[in-house]
């Protein structure tokens, strides 16, 4: 069973990498030639029931995932559950879901459209959680809902696929804090998010993450390619519980500021 799910990751991986080029120098500078584990990785979708949050999870559960966390985020109009496996040297899944219902009239009808050119039966196939966008949009489309939502636009672009890989800071040998690897990061010439601070959480919610901004590419809309913000990489630092166990939860005030790593202009 864990075998078919690092299958399916790795070709989650190589659909990521292939967008975020600077994924792999990142994970090479971490590495130094060992093993890195990723804590988590994160999907975005609509709340429309074809392709809702729990639509995806369930291609994780028959894979042997359990529903761990639920979290809201009011502001950005988003709910959202994460996941885990029994091996916990695979990846944790973070699934958002986008509250089409909470957006304008206008980006309702955009989004409405789209997913109701998705085939039912490629939702069936755990293969759509690397199917990339199965739709067409134009850039003008893209521009509407991205006044209204980032998050809406990045995921009317680019569909299904990894918004971002996560790497656990606490499995890695040359590294002991997250101001070390933020700063080997630097080093390296790859931008941090900096909005709410680098560093995200803190010792007493157990959690602290960081995030390169997002890289950018091309993506091929109704009017023709157009290069726009893909995916980024995240760092996670984990704490343990009072009862020693480490935390393996997320913090939703943390995660709001991780989506923004995506963001066009910054």
């Amino acid at each position: 069973m864990s075998t078919n799910v690092k299958q399916l990751f790795e070709k989650i991986w190589n659909q990521y990498v292939e967008v975020t080029p600077s994924a792999e120098r990142v994970h090479a500078l971490l590495a130094n030639g060992k093993e890195v584990i990723n804590d988590h990785v994160a999907y975005r979708t609509f709340n429309l029931s074809k392709v809702n949050l729990d639509t995806l999870a369930h291609h994780l559960m028959e894979l042997g995932y359990k529903e761990c966390g639920e979290y809201h985020f009011e502001a950005k109009k988003l709910y959202a559950k994460h996941f885990e496996h029994a091996d916990s040297t695979l990846p944790k899944v973070f699934i958002s879901e986008l509250l089409v219902e909470k957006l304008s009239p206008e980006a309702q009808i955009i989004i409405n459209r789209i997913v109701a050119d998705i085939d039912h039966k490629l939702m069936d196939d755990a293969n759509i959680l690397y199917a990339g966008r199965i739709w067409d949009i134009s850039h003008d489309e893209y521009q509407l809902l991205a006044k209204e939502s980032e998050y809406a636009a990045w995921l009317s672009a680019w569909g299904f696929r990894a918004n971002h890989f996560t790497v656990s800071i606490n499995h890695l040998n040359d590294f002991n804090c997250i101001k070390e690897v933020n700063q080997a990061i630097k080093d390296g010439g790859f931008r941090l998010n900096n909005i709410g601070g680098e560093i995200k959480g803190d010792e007493t919610v157990m959690l602290e993450q960081s995030s390169t901004m997002a890289d950018k590419a091309q993506v091929r809309f109704k009017e023709g390619m157009v290069e726009i913000p893909s995916c980024f990489y995240e760092f996670a630092k984990r704490y343990p519980k009072l009862n020693g166990q480490i935390y393996t939860g997320f913090v939703a005030a943390s995660a709001d500021k991780i989506f923004e790593s995506t963001n066009n202009g910054n």
